[in-house]
């Protein structure tokens, strides 16, 4: 069994000590004045209670807020109840946590603004069969992010589906202690991503039709620095091919479509057990961060990159990349699964399990001119890495709020 992290048993104490004999379930149904009433609840709501969302649609013309902990706010199912944005005055997230010990569960949010859920500094933060959907297909206007935990310790996604984010479907930022499982991203840039976090788990998810499937980033110059031990397991990585559509200046407006996993300037990342068919630029993509910083701190380069056992179909047979019909050619017709940059500290780049087939640019340097690129066959050393799985995931507490 996982551990259960020591800040959230701390946390778990004075949760319980703060919450009333008697924790109450506040219903609020869908219909007239719901903005108002469902506001109402959230801040009237003590440690322990329960807010229920009744059946219907909410039509809603603000952002909402949590700021109580221990909480749970749970509606009829993710098609039954559900937060309706369509008519939001405001630019903001339809709704934002900013407490600890959240459960959020069994509900929708159509067409925010900004972001679908945020939930910023939440520790211990479960979401639960969540369903975030712009109507209107991907589009740059569009919110960023569909389900935005950042800067927490202790993350469960579960059972969630997101579609039509102009940047992430679920993002995890700047946290540690985490898994995402089980959920499905569909027409978003990227499907789920991961940066600048440590100790995930991503596994079962579906990651398809979107520009890019799984991202692991590290960048510069964010609060929270130094990403990685990161898991990407049995995942089902499909069909990724939607036109990038992210706003101009976007970090992720630089992801090839038909990209199934892309990791950048990240330290252990094991990708393994996963599903990769029909991703026509690349089933995995490993790159070094290539834009300029002055983060002292920072290390652009990816590092102890793992690829193990895979299912690799049908991919790289239309790679958005320059040159690509030639390398196609010059690789008989459609490129190996894995392609890598070429650049490194070391010798601890990346490692490939024995018969994963790959390619490198062959650059030697974050930043260089792709013109000096030396592509070849890729030769490297297979895995020796041990990653720390015992640290790898959120803490059992969260898993067992929903009964597994």
């Amino acid at each position: 069994m996982k551990k259960l992290n020591g800040v959230c048993l701390a946390a778990s104490a004075l949760i319980l000590a703060a919450q009333p004999a008697s924790a109450e379930t506040i219903v609020v149904e869908a219909g007239e004045g719901a903005q108002e009433r469902l506001q109402e609840a959230l801040i009237l709501a003590e440690a322990g209670d329960e807010i229920v969302l009744g059946a219907g649609r909410f039509a809603l013309t603000d952002g909402l807020s949590l700021d109580v902990d221990s909480v749970t706010l749970r509606g009829a199912g993710m098609d039954q109840s559900v937060l309706d944005f369509t008519g939001q005055q405001g630019a903001g997230e339809g709704l934002l946590v900013t407490s600890d010990f959240v459960t959020l569960r069994d509900f929708a949010l159509e067409n925010p603004k900004g972001d679908g859920v945020k939930s910023k500094g939440a520790d211990a933060i479960v979401y639960h069969r969540i369903r975030v959907t712009w109507t209107n297909g991907p589009d740059a206007s569009n919110g960023a992010y569909g389900i935005y935990p950042v800067e927490s310790t202790g993350v469960l996604v579960d059972g969630s589906k997101v579609s039509g984010a102009s940047d992430a479907g679920i993002y995890v930022g700047q946290s540690r202690d985490i898994t995402v499982r089980g959920s499905i991203v569909e027409a978003n840039v990227a499907g789920i991503e991961i940066e600048n976090s440590r100790n995930a788990l991503v596994e079962n998810n579906i990651a398809t039709r979107n520009t890019g499937g799984l991202l692991v980033f590290d960048l510069p110059n964010l609060p929270i620095m130094g990403g990685g031990n990161v898991i990407l397991r049995n995942n089902l990585v499909i069909d990724n091919d939607t036109q990038n559509f992210a706003p101009p200046g976007n970090i992720v407006a630089g992801v090839r479509r038909g990209t199934g996993i892309l990791v950048m300037a990240n330290d252990g990342v094991l990708i393994e057990g996963n599903i990769l068919n029909n991703n026509p630029t690349a089933h995995v993509m490993v790159v070094a961060y290539t834009q300029e910083f002055n983060d002292p701190s920072y290390n652009p380069h990816a590092r102890n990159v793992v690829v193990g056992q895979n299912l690799f179909g049908r991919g790289g047979d239309d790679p958005q990349l320059d040159g690509g019909e030639m390398l196609m050619a010059a690789f008989g017709g459609a490129l190996p699964p894995v392609m890598w940059d070429g650049v490194a500290e070391g010798d601890d780049g990346l490692t490939v399990a024995e018969g994963v087939g790959g390619w490198t640019l062959g650059l030697t340097v974050a930043g260089q001119d792709l013109a000096e690129a030396s592509p070849a066959p890729l030769d490297v050393p297979t895995p020796n890495y041990v990653f720390d799985e015992e640290s790898v995931g959120a803490p059992a507490e969260l898993l067992a709020r929903i009964g597994g």
